[in-house]
């Protein structure tokens, strides 16, 4: 059993921070991308951030400069710091981690946390 557990939603006013975590775990044998997309209501699900194992990062326009993604490859683990939020940030954030291979299975496999919701609200 491969499972991705996201902590640190909730809610914030605007200007405000928060971090969110998101672990690894089960039966992986090795994972490249680890990153984190976000849907609000109404609207598709969105790339916020992804970092690879070699450290390249991408960002969504969106957040650039008020969001930091980093990670801990040996603890399978990557974070998300969000500054200077706003309401437009407010949506379910998902951890998704791309390109994991599991002992096993052959092939890659993408998997995706169960989310968690970050409203910015006054």
């Amino acid at each position: 059993q491969v499972q991705l557990v996201e902590s640190g939603g909730g809610l914030v006013q605007p200007g405000g921070s928060l971090r969110l975590s998101c672990a690894a775990s089960g039966s992986i044998v090795s994972l490249n991308i680890m990153g984190w997309y976000r849907q609000a209501p109404g609207k598709q699900r969105e790339l916020v951030a992804r970092i690879t194992s070699a450290g390249s990062i991408n960002y969504a326009e969106s957040v650039k400069g008020r969001f930091t993604i980093s990670s801990d490859n040996a603890k399978k683990t990557v974070y998300l710091q969000m500054n200077s939020l706003k309401p437009e940030d407010t949506a379910v954030y998902y951890c998704n981690a791309d390109q994991v291979r599991l002992y096993g299975i052959l092939g890659y496999k993408m998997i995706w946390g169960q989310g968690t919701q970050v409203t910015v609200s006054s």
